[in-house]
């Protein structure tokens, strides 16, 4: 029955009925009434609040919350639009849901994975370039320190001190908090006394974005404790961002890098110099390049991945990729990343030296892949996870094309090792290969259906 069809039966208007379909209006009760008659079922079956069987995981997301805590604008979809779709195939947005929910039992994923997803296909549909953020760094630098100025640690202190009435305290956290970079206590942030200077820095940089921002939710603890709300990952990252900016000036961030791309040859020294200069940890450093290299320098095909190295184990805790999904990247649970991957193999060398929690290694590789014929110059540094005695990676990749060779000078020094690279040991072509940690049984899996559908086609013939 088309609206038109059920105004003319009830007397109600077209556009009413649209609202309420809509969600926009909720019907009096002589209204529900009408359409109850209209529509042949009793008033207390179309106001009845139990829902068919079928309906039941679209009711529990609606009953959830998730409507109020996750911005569906920030993704330029409209609460309404989706209520829309709601009322438009109920019963295929609920089995859309169930197979969502099923996969994410099946992977073992938690809220807060979902949440973090959804904040990485934000950051891309924005090229992790954020214009209103810039301009807040970029003011709270003319308001406190000139732009060429590297901030001081006791200038971002005095800052939270003087500005925002918040106390900063060098604190000794016990188990099992030892992990915590920072926690703010009402007004006082304690920061833990074992991080070394760019750690802090960085803690009281964010601090101060978090200040000027004032999102209405926010973690209160620096690394993540519990995960409440989209809200909170959204204002952590944005807090986050402020700092990178605030501490690595885009201005003079980009001269030192179009110096750095110019070279003939590829100079790590020349980065941990602008380490040096900046004061700011590998992390800070390579996930600031990400906000500036696609906007500057039309660099959009890259990726970025966090490797924490701890008893051996490789854990991928933090990736990005930038105008599609790129070779790295996470795979099912339980597989073997490559250990071709300068992200690893750096964290390896980082091991052996005799005294590791002091130094900070920077290499780089052109990367080729197996079954593909991508190709990208990956730029890699590590050092330890302070205050954890695991050991981190952090690295850089860029694709090669046309425009990275026309910017990236450097890319035909034959000084950059070349490897041939796969994504998971599981997953891996290469044969007899000195790093393999596990059997190729993935790959095996696939090539034996391959085997199967080439047999089924000939024998069709």
């Amino acid at each position: 029955m088309s609206l038109s069809e059920l105004a003319h039966k009830t007397g109600i208007s077209v556009s009413y009925l649209n609202e309420i379909e809509k969600g926009k209006k909720y019907p009096q009760s002589e209204k529900i009434a009408l359409l109850a008659e209209s529509l042949g079922v009793s008033y207390d079956w179309l106001v009845s609040l139990k829902l068919q069987k079928k309906l039941l995981p679209l009711s529990k997301l609606l009953a959830s919350g998730f409507f109020e805590e996750f911005p569906l604008e920030i993704f330029g979809i409209e609460p309404a639009q989706f209520l829309e779709i709601l009322v438009n195939a109920p019963d295929k947005v609920t089995a859309f849901i169930s197979t969502l929910v099923e996969i994410a039992r099946s992977y073992d994923m938690q809220i807060e994975e979902f949440y973090f997803s959804a904040l990485r296909s934000y950051q891309e549909m924005h090229e992790n370039y954020f214009p209103e953020l810039e301009a807040e760094a970029h003011k709270c630098k003319n308001t406190f320190f000139p732009e060429t100025t590297i901030p001081e640690t006791l200038t971002l202190q005095n800052i939270l001190e003087k500005e925002f009435a918040i106390q900063v305290q060098e604190y000794d956290f016990e188990k099992p908090l030892q992990h915590l970079r920072s926690l703010l206590k009402g007004k006082t942030l304690l920061i833990n006394r074992l991080l070394n200077e760019e750690q802090k820095r960085f803690v009281l940089a964010r601090e101060i974005g978090y200040a000027l921002l004032k999102p209405a939710k926010r973690t209160y603890t620096f690394s993540w404790v519990e995960v409440k709300s989209f809200e909170e990952v959204l204002s952590n990252f944005q807090a986050s961002y402020f700092a990178g900016a605030l501490l690595l000036s885009e201005n003079q961030l980009i001269a030192d890098l179009q110096n750095f791309f110019t070279k003939e040859n590829f100079d790590s020294n020349f980065l941990l110099n602008l380490l040096a200069k900046y004061r700011v940890s590998p992390e800070t450093f390579l996930y600031r390049c990400t906000n500036l290299l696609p906007k500057h320098f039309s660099l959009q095909e890259l990726f970025f991945l966090r490797f924490d190295n701890a008893e051996n184990q490789f854990n991928l805790t933090k990736e990005l990729h930038l105008s599609g999904l790129h070779n790295p990247h996470a795979s099912a649970l339980g597989e073997h990343y490559c250990r071709r991957w300068i992200s690893i193999s750096i964290l390896q060398d980082l091991q052996k030296l005799p005294n590791p929690q002091k130094e900070i290694l920077c290499k780089s590789q052109i990367s080729e892949y197996y079954n593909s014929d991508n190709r990208y110059w990956v730029l890699a540094m590590a050092r330890s996870l302070s205050p954890t005695p695991a050991l981190s990676s952090v690295a850089v990749g860029i694709k090669i094309s046309a425009q990275s060779e026309k910017i990236i000078h450097f890319l035909q020094d034959i000084n950059i090792p070349t490897r041939k690279v796969g994504e998971t040991c599981e997953r891996c072509i290469a044969q007899n290969c000195p790093e393999r940690v596990a059997k190729a049984i993935i790959w095996q899996k696939q090539e034996q259906k391959k085997n199967n559908r080439e047999a089924i086609r000939k024998l069709l013939q």
